[in-house]
């Protein structure tokens, strides 16, 4: 759509610059890497057929919100941002600061070690979707994070369809 020509157009630039520099695209992501960190993201999508999955999808973010989890596998979960009720609660103080953006039925959590995760429903599908990132000090290490992370997010979503 409109958004992907933008996005190559600024690609595009970014691979002249970078040439200008003698560098490939693909160094200039190395060279972020190395100065950021190896991030990954992925996500895990659930499919939940007809009325009863749209009420389980509901079942899920009011669990997730009513019994916030404190730990998701190795990772403290820090601070919960709730943009349906334009809230960020600190876990650890108890502190509660608005979100400052529109309303929205999705759940952000910040995690220990600078890994997120992201629930929210589908808007045109029978589906919620756990988004979520984790940072790894190179990228093999990254991979490894991000697959051990998807087992425990995978134990979690399971005791929530269960629950």
């Amino acid at each position: 759509d409109k958004d992907a020509i933008v996005a190559t157009m600024a690609l595009c630039e970014a691979a002249t610059y970078y040439k200008s520099l003698g560098k490939t695209l693909w160094d200039a992501m190395i060279d972020m890497y190395d100065k950021y960190g190896y991030w990954i993201d992925d996500i895990v999508t659930i499919t939940m057929e007809g009325v009863d999955g749209i009420e389980k999808i509901k079942s899920i973010m009011s669990l997730l919100r009513k019994d916030i989890p404190r730990k998701i596998g190795d990772y403290d979960v820090i601070a919960v941002r709730d943009y349906d009720t334009d809230v960020v609660r600190n876990l650890h103080t108890g502190a509660e600061t608005p979100t400052f953006l529109p309303k929205s039925n999705v759940l952000y959590f910040e995690l220990t070690n600078d890994t997120w995760l992201c629930v929210r429903p589908s808007g045109t599908e029978p589906k919620i979707k756990f988004y979520f990132g984790v940072k790894g000090t190179s990228l093999e290490n990254a991979k490894e994070l991000s697959s051990a992370f998807a087992v425990e997010l995978n134990k979690l979503v399971t005791s929530l369809v269960n629950a």
